[in-house]
């Protein structure tokens, strides 16, 4: 190590040596962190605040509104970056901090990058307790960055300046990790902050943290590849892995060469193109019913790069096949061995090519790919009725909302959603022209993801068009970065569903006996419940006031041109729509496949009765597949 030093507070020490890290993947280099969002408070405002302001930074700054969203938008950036670079985050210390934890249980169960920066009290006490300090009796370590714990990847309290070498080191290697990535947090005293230090020049070199495609073991993939070639109706699953390892194309390649058909996840959609032959469609609860049907007989199923979650697996009822085997081609090996797979531990690029080449000219049989293919011509000519609407001058349905942005978009376009009746619908009906057109957050499936993640995904992908699709609901919970897109000038659009309520969680208090309780967005009725009158809430006046220009379409044939025109707009603008409760004819099709939601075994109501006779119908199919 050289013997010069350079004296910096510890704040200035830390985004001088993010500002020289990198990033390399298939021979690219990326800057890893290339921007910091904050909100400055007692905590930071003294330390990293002064050292975003100080001449030579060397790292730009966004100003963010709430601080759960600034995750949100760092994620969305970190996605359509293909995790190679990422978002840091800066909050005070106490309730700044605090709102952090959602973010980050979104990014680490999404596997996606965000370097979270809170504020901290003070590591040398000099008062006790300090303004936002949680005392807790038994350790006098604790402090409310202690919840970023169970939701971070790696987690480090800076309490010395010389401590943040090793930190910030550990901190860039779980970040580039594939397997390993999610939110870091290195929690920062603000005393620490502000404290200088002699810093070896060592310290802020250029790094290359090169992001690892491990290739397959050859006897886990030659047993794999064995499994392969005994399947009669073989079926991929294909997550998100795919996409974090860029490997739609030899997903493509490996499809074509087998003829296997390739369902995806909601995280794995838009891995195969809609009308790519061997594309069959999103699979699980909200899948289609082509994908569920080839899912329910299935001998061998390769899982690539997905979490086999409960909706995925419609709650361990969709694979009925007695003898159904799974493999798992995943690079991290606790999500590869889960349903009692073949663990088959790679980069999901690496393992799809390689297992392309072990199979040689194997196919599947002319039958079953014929027989598939005419089930999907069947399932799109559904997706066309939901789309088209039966009247031009009437309220469009949910759908047709959906159908009429369908016939404006191209591959260039980025649909953004997370929360509500909206996955569902876009995970069955959506036509995915390109590998990140579908931008729908489902591993947390948060409220209020949509709008500033939408800004992280502008200032990725500038030029773009961006779309945020949200319920009303959904926009209730967080529209506050509107503001941000205003004074960054990023011109997303923002559809706003407005159907006065919670609908995914209405129709889902329904089907389980809840009759829809506390579900909707109305005044109190005589006898106490919210089935009264439609609150007289106007969100398109409350998107204006936050600097939006709005649109205000009555009819289908007045969204068209709306949509239109928010593409084409050059500022942030909100498509506002009030939509019509969709009907058999219009409507999406319903669930092809079941999702556990317990209902009550004892009730005194016909409705919960009845649901907990159809529920312990429905669990009777579960399997454990070991």
């Amino acid at each position: 190590m050289s013997g010069t030093t350079r004296r910096l507070t510890t704040a200035q020490a830390l985004l001088a040596f993010l500002s020289r890290q990198y990033t390399a993947r298939a021979g690219t280099e990326q800057r890893l962190i290339t921007a910091t969002w904050g909100i400055f408070g007692h905590g930071n405002v003294a330390g990293i605040g002064q050292a975003l302001l100080e001449p030579g930074s060397d790292m730009p700054y966004h100003q963010g509104r709430n601080e759960q969203a600034m995750v949100h938008a760092a994620v969305g950036y970190a996605r359509q970056s293909g995790r190679l670079s990422a978002h840091a985050v800066t909050t005070s210390i106490g309730p700044g901090a605090t709102n952090l934890v959602t973010g980050a249980a979104l990014a680490t169960v999404n596997h996606l990058p965000v370097l979270l920066l809170p504020g901290d009290v003070f590591a040398s006490r000099p008062a006790d307790p300090v303004l936002q300090q949680l005392e807790v009796p038994y350790a006098g370590d604790v402090s409310v960055n202690d919840c970023l714990r169970p939701v971070s990847r790696y987690f480090d309290r800076i309490t010395r300046p010389e401590a943040l070498i090793p930190a910030a080191l550990a901190a860039m290697s779980v970040l580039a990790d594939p397997a390993r990535t999610g939110a870091v947090t290195l929690a920062l005293p603000q005393d620490v902050q502000a404290e200088a230090y002699d810093w070896p020049e060592e310290f802020f070199r250029r790094r290359v943290w090169r992001v690892r495609a491990q290739e397959p073991d050859p006897v886990e993939l030659d047993e794999a590849v064995a499994l392969l070639r005994a399947a009669r109706r073989p079926l991929v699953v294909a997550g998100g892995g795919v996409h974090h390892a860029r490997a739609e194309d030899a997903l493509r390649r490996f499809a074509e060469r087998t003829g296997i058909p390739v369902a995806s996840t909601q995280a794995g959609k838009g891995s195969l193109p809609y009308d790519h032959p061997c594309d069959v469609g999103g699979i699980g609860h909200t899948g289609t019913a082509t994908a569920d049907a080839l899912a329910r007989e299935a001998d061998v199923v390769l899982g690539v790069g997905t979490r086999w979650t409960d909706f995925t697996t419609a709650s361990s009822t969709l694979f009925q096949n007695p003898s159904v085997r799974f493999i798992g081609l995943n690079v991290n090996g606790a999500d590869a061995h889960k349903l009692g797979a073949l663990q088959l531990v790679a980069d999901a690029r690496a393992g799809l090519e390689a297992l392309a080449d072990a199979l040689g000219g194997h196919r599947v049989a002319p039958a079953y790919a014929t027989g598939y293919g005419e089930v999907k011509a069947a399932w799109e000519d559904r997706v066309t009725a939901a789309y088209t609407p039966g009247d031009e001058d009437a309220r469009p349905t949910q759908a047709q909302v959906l159908g009429a942005l369908d016939t404006l978009v191209t591959g260039d376009d980025i649909l953004i959603n997370a929360a509500g009746s909206l996955p569902g619908d876009l995970h069955k009906l959506w036509r995915t022209r390109s590998r990140d057109q579908y931008h729908v957050e489902y591993g947390y499936s948060c409220m209020g993801y949509e709008i500033p993640a939408a800004i992280g995904v502008a200032l990725a992908a500038p030029g773009r068009p961006v779309w945020a699709l949200v319920g009303d609901g959904t926009y209730l919970m967080n529209p506050t970065e509107i503001v941000t897109a205003v004074q960054e000038n990023l011109p997303i659009k923002v559809v706003i569903l407005q159907n006065h309520g919670y609908a995914s969680i209405g129709g889902l208090s329904a089907s389980v006996g809840g009759e829809r309780y506390g579900t909707a967005y109305r005044f109190k009725a005589p006898d106490g419940t919210y089935t009264g009158d439609p609150l007289p809430v106007d969100l398109a006046a409350n998107a204006a006031s936050l600097g939006m220009a709005v649109l205000r379409p009555k009819t289908v044939r007045d969204l068209r041109e709306a949509l239109a025109a928010a593409r084409a707009a050059d500022r942030p603008t909100c498509v506002y729509v009030e939509t019509e409760t969709a009907d058999t004819v219009s409507g999406p099709p319903p669930a092809q496949a079941w999702w556990d939601v317990p209902v009550a075994e004892t009730a005194t109501r016909s409705s919960a009765v009845e649901a907990r006779e159809e529920y312990d119908r429905q669990v009777a199919a579960r399997r454990r597949h070991l």
